[in-house]
């Protein structure tokens, strides 16, 4: 599949892949929050839909550049700072999507070979419409509801109990007999059709916004710092499932939820359970066929193996269970003339053409803008100014562009030109040439650098950002503002601004400054000042160095310990020939891109200078404590090796991660530990050279504690 970037992923080499997961990581998390924590998507559920499977494709066939960014590894966005946060103990996952009749079929074939089922043997699957609401967590002890979370980041949710107790469909107390003594039950909160447009009657009569569709009208009523607000609006709530839970009432999934049914809760009875793919498939046709009588919005069907043990025993892989996917509908269509197109500069140098339409409905919500993506894509499907345009969506706002309509194309349209020069500052924007291909990559950068008001903004939002540095008080606003009155520059102008601030006159002083006072600058120093000792990994993150994500950041400051050893090591890495480059190499998750990219950094001047400027204004970076899950092979690297009998590779590859273990595919002086099946070969000989330990299966499983 080309997936939106225009160019197929069997085609891209591997620089070109880097640059396009750097790209749709970046993408992905801003409409992640954009969706989760703003309640305001910028893109319709199918363009998102095709921006994660074009970054699962090239992740499959370059497993060695997964970014620790990766949006294969989240779910949903950070909690808002206005509600206090809630850890869930079970994490609220999302799921991977099915978006044609092959790929659930061959989703349990998927199963079937995880688990080693033969075809003969059953295989029940649960299928059942998937809401388009809010995801919500209730937390009941001995019955009682105690807390009530959104999703936030899979994670971290925000606090609203008392808003979600407002909701009807939401026991207080649950009194039957079976109901365990901690039992974390989930759904949606969403709005029927009928309460929408009512609500939405009230809201223009009253003279206040109306909301663009019930998905929003749902998440900005529970999102209410007052509750009484909440309780004024017609929210409902679908259970489907649960998280952290003291004991289970059944052994199946149907099982589970017609508990739930006899405890109070309203569920879905459009809930079924199917034996093949055909019933499965049957099930979502007929569902597509009733979506418009039904009430309430929904945006596919989604299919849970039924028994749990093979639920467990499946697991989870990144950001989603291998036992459930989502078999999402087609998008929706219409209709509009592109006015103009834009450039946005990211904090990369990336160039990105943004299409301004004239604002048409589709499905009932206004959008007027889409992303181009690149240069490439907009080629490709040769758009151009006054172009009549086919958009579609699925569920939420701004469109993707499917295709143009030729023959209504003004007379004296041109081709677009894409800019060579960057509109922020001036500078050549180029294509890097692969020197293997003599191909360009797909983004056209700024050359600006430092020097670029755009990147050197998000640069420095980066910097401060949540998992950077998490500087508080020193948000978006903040940086663009001190940017643009030359107090900060670059990182280090951030830890030396308290100390500039005061050698100035009052008159000028940052507690002079509208929407400052002496309380909150004070505060916003003190943040700083907090800051000034930071985990190593966040440090690295905040350097913003290429394809260096939260992920290989950790393994970075694993690895190395201390910046001053990483710098050390980097700029004795003047080859791949060198012992340095090789020890780069040798960490488990950094390929040659990563690896190039690291390098290349600490190889220049200036940014050697920026680390430097910080570490003299006094940042000190924290080395990180040891890993200890309390696994026997928690940070041990593990090869398998021979015909498995008693698991499958899946599983054992799964199991050895989940106890805190590297999984290789290779033996070498760094592997721990050989576990050989039937059949062993070159790898069992090196291993033995080698003087690794080594398991057969059995022996492995007694390791881990579950023999």
């Amino acid at each position: 599949m080309a997936g939106k970037a225009g160019k197929k992923v069997a085609s891209l080499t591997e620089k070109e892949a880097a640059a396009e997961l750097e790209r749709l990581a970046q993408e992905i998390a801003a409409h992640d929050a954009r969706y989760y924590r703003e309640d305001a998507p910028s893109i319709s559920d199918a363009e998102y839909d095709a921006l994660r499977l074009r970054n699962d494709e090239i992740e499959k066939r370059f497993p060695d550049l997964v970014r620790e960014d990766s949006p294969s590894k989240k779910v949903g966005a950070a909690p808002s700072e206005k509600f206090d946060k809630v850890t869930h103990r079970v994490p609220m996952l999302s799921l991977s999507n099915a978006f044609d009749d092959e790929d659930v079929t061959e989703f349990l074939a998927r199963i079937r070979r995880f688990l080693n089922l033969k075809e003969e043997e059953e295989l029940a699957v649960t299928a059942e419409p998937k809401i388009d609401g809010l995801s919500a967590s209730l937390r009941y002890e001995k019955g009682k509801f105690v807390l009530g979370a959104t999703r936030g980041d899979g994670r971290e949710g925000e606090n609203v109990t008392a808003n979600l107790r407002t909701i009807t469909d939401i026991p207080a107390r649950i009194k039957a007999k079976d109901i365990p003594d901690v039992f974390e039950v989930r759904g949606e909160v969403y709005m029927s059709h009928a309460d929408f447009a009512a609500l939405n009657e009230r809201q223009a009569k009253d003279g206040k916004p109306v909301f663009a569709n019930p998905r929003n009208a749902a998440a900005g009523s529970l999102r209410q710092l007052d509750s009484g607000i909440t309780k004024s609006r017609p929210l409902r709530f679908f259970a489907y499932a649960w998280g952290e839970v003291s004991g289970l009432p059944a052994e199946t999934q149907m099982g589970v939820i017609e508990a739930l049914e006899r405890w109070g809760f309203a569920v879905n009875p459009l809930m079924r359970r199917c034996l093949t793919a055909e019933e499965m498939i049957g099930f979502y046709r007929e569902v597509e066929g009733q979506r418009a009588e039904l009430g309430y919005d929904i945006d596919g069907v989604v299919y849970k193996v039924d028994r749990l043990d093979l639920q467990n025993r499946l697991g989870f892989v990144s950001r989603s269970p291998r036992w459930a996917i989502a078999h999402k509908f087609p998008a929706e269509q219409a209709t509009t003339v592109l006015e103009a197109i834009d450039i946005q500069v990211g904090r990369t140098g990336a160039l990105t053409p943004v299409a301004r339409l004239k604002p048409v409905t589709v499905g009932g919500v206004v959008v007027s803008n889409a992303t181009l993506h690149n240069e490439d894509e907009v080629e490709r499907k040769d758009v151009r100014v006054g172009d009549t345009v086919v958009v579609q969506r699925a569920g939420d706002v701004i469109p993707q562009i499917v295709r143009v309509i030729e023959d209504n194309r003004p007379k004296g349209a041109k081709p677009y030109k894409f800019p060579e020069t960057c509109p922020e500052c001036g500078s050549h924007a180029v294509r890097e040439i692969n020197p293997k291909t003599g191909k360009p990559d797909a983004v056209r950068r700024c050359t600006g650098g430092l020097i670029c008001p755009a990147q050197a903004v998000e640069r420095l939002k980066h910097f401060v950002s949540r998992n950077a540095f998490d500087i508080e008080g020193l948000g978006s606003k903040q940086v663009e503002q001190f940017y643009k009155d030359g107090l900060i520059k670059s990182p280090a102008d951030i830890f030396t601004l308290e100390e500039r601030d005061s050698g100035k006159e009052s008159l000028t002083r940052l507690k002079n400054r509208d929407g400052w006072g002496e309380t909150s600058v004070k505060n916003l120093f003190e943040a700083i000042n907090e800051r000034r000792r930071v985990d190593l990994d966040r440090f690295l993150f905040g350097l913003g160095i290429r394809h260096v994500g939260e992920t290989t950041a950790r393994l970075l400051a694993r690895s190395y310990g201390s910046i001053e050893a990483l710098m050390g090591a980097m700029e004795k890495a003047t080859g791949p020939e060198t012992e340095a480059y090789q020890d780069l190499l040798s960490i488990d998750g950094i390929g040659d891109v990563v690896a190039e990219a690291i390098v290349d950094f600490f190889q220049e001047e200036h940014n050697r200078e920026a680390v430097r400027a910080l570490l003299e204004a006094g940042v000190t970076p924290q080395p990180l404590e040891a890993q200890d899950t309390g696994s026997p092979v928690a940070g041990k690297t593990v090869v398998f090796t021979g015909s498995l009998e008693l698991f499958t590779r899946s599983e054992a590859k799964a199991k050895a991660e989940s106890l805190g273990a590297k999984v290789s595919g290779s033996v070498s002086a760094k592997t721990d530990i050989l576990v050989a099946g039937p059949g062993a070969g070159s790898k069992l000989k090196k291993a033995q050279e080698l003087d690794i330990q080594v398991l057969d299966e059995q022996g492995w499983l007694d390791f881990i504690g579950e023999g």
